[in-house]
């Protein structure tokens, strides 16, 4: 795996190295072609300025030869014979520049001598010009190398970061040092996404030992059930009263399994929205928990503004549902519920024991309680509010509870998103 990662930074390494160096060059060729192309159009003009300038009008009188000296010295043989007869200079005429006016024999020899000179200058521009044009690709290709592999250092520490997790080491993190950037920001997004991974393992772990915890006992209490009450010859009514510890002990598992079922199934998302009217839902749940609140003793009340919300209505009833009975059974004798849709979310707020503040994030782990279980008739298993916060987070809704200031009891708030407001119904 490592010399699959090594090849992978590799192959990139060069992809970018032949980038970065193409474009290099490309820019040193356009800068040569300038170069070139700008000294090439004024060059001429300034060799023939410049020779004309070196020979002034008012002393090719004084010369012996019909043409100055300094001219006629840079011409390898002179075109005209031995015995011809000297022009005489034409009358000078005062030109822009304060310079005379040349013979037009000297002003053909000029313009031969500023061409070879131009020719000449051009043809060694050219040269020196490839020549630091080459030295310069091959630079180019080395210092794009060198910037490919810094720029994607970080990146082989990441990929081996990743290589190197597994489920027993996802504490680990990849603690890019280096200014802010684009891969920066990658590394911190990583080691973010390994912080809720490792998160949601913990969590998964700790839900799959609760899950074998709490289905283990049902079993173990049937067991026990079956082989010490149906030992020997039982009498009749220990029969009857050993079947019915089975069908609770049943039923018990009936709804730990369908409670992981349900958490499942909300974890997954929704498939199809439609639109639920939450506060007509809330009603249900409090008619459907009418006899076991007078059977507790405890007075629910509901205050239902209309409240749509686009979901899943089975999954919204779950959820209400479960916020109901949460509040009538962990509550005390005299004590009361109170219910409350509204274009804020569904409020349930309850009275009972006294909730420590560092205790109510635990609450909504699936098996967690307050209090430690005692398997007594009609006790949960612990899954309601986890059930509450995943069928929430399937509709893209949060979720909060905070103990109340007075009277005990927990207080809980699920706040949807993108809910549609009715007239108070």
């Amino acid at each position: 795996m490592k010399g699959v990662v090594k090849r992978v930074v590799t192959g990139e390494r060069a992809r970018l190295t032949a980038l970065y160096g193409g474009l290099l060059l490309l820019a040193g060729a356009l800068l040569t072609g300038v170069v070139y192309f700008l000294v090439k159009e004024g060059l001429y003009s300034s060799i023939s300025l410049a020779v004309t300038g070196t020979v002034p009008a008012r002393r090719l009188e004084e010369l012996p030869s019909p043409y100055p000296t300094a001219i006629t010295s840079a011409v390898p043989a002179s075109p005209f014979p031995a015995t011809a007869q000297p022009v005489s200079p034409a009358p000078a005429s005062p030109a822009p520049s304060g310079a005379a006016q040349l013979p037009s024999e000297v002003l053909a020899i000029t313009r031969s001598v500023s061409g070879a000179a131009e020719s000449a200058a051009l043809e060694r521009l050219l040269t020196v010009s490839l020549i630091v044009l080459l030295v310069y690709a091959v630079l180019s290709v080395v210092l794009a190398w060198w910037m490919a592999g810094r720029v994607l250092r970080p990146v082989a520490v990441i990929t081996e970061t990743a290589r190197r997790l597994s489920g027993e080491n996802l504490h680990e993190r990849i603690a890019l040092d280096g200014p802010p950037g684009e891969l920066k920001r990658l590394a911190d997004t990583f080691d973010g996404m390994l912080g809720r991974m490792e998160g949601l393992v913990s969590a998964q772990q700790r839900f799959a030992a609760n899950a074998a915890h709490e289905l283990r006992t049902p079993v173990a209490v049937q067991r026990a059930a079956a082989e010490i009450g149906l030992a020997g010859e039982p009498s009749p009514d220990r029969v009857a009263r050993i079947r019915a510890k089975l069908i609770e002990v049943a039923d018990d598992s009936e709804r730990i399994i369908e409670g992981l079922l349900l958490l499942a199934a909300s974890d997954q998302g929704l498939r199809e929205r439609r639109p639920v009217a939450v506060h007509e839902v809330a009603r249900q749940a409090v008619d459907a928990m009418a006899a076991e609140a007078a059977e507790h003793e405890v007075t629910v009340s509901v205050r239902a503004l209309p409240l749509t919300v686009d979901g899943d209505a089975v999954l919204l009833d779950r959820l209400v549902h479960n916020l109901v009975v949460n509040g009538v059974r962990h509550n005390v004798p005299g004590g009361r519920v109170e219910v409350r849709t509204g274009p804020a979310g569904v409020e349930v707020s309850n009275t009972g024991p006294e909730v420590p503040p560092e205790t109510v994030p635990l609450l909504f782990e699936p098996f967690r309680r307050l209090t430690e279980r005692t398997h007594a008739p009609g006790e949960g298993a612990g899954l309601g509010l986890s059930i509450v916060e995943s069928i929430a987070r399937a509709h893209d809704a949060t979720t909060e509870a905070f103990p109340n200031p007075e009277g005990g009891g927990l207080t809980v708030r699920v706040r949807f998103g993108g809910v549609r407001f009715g007239r108070e119904g």
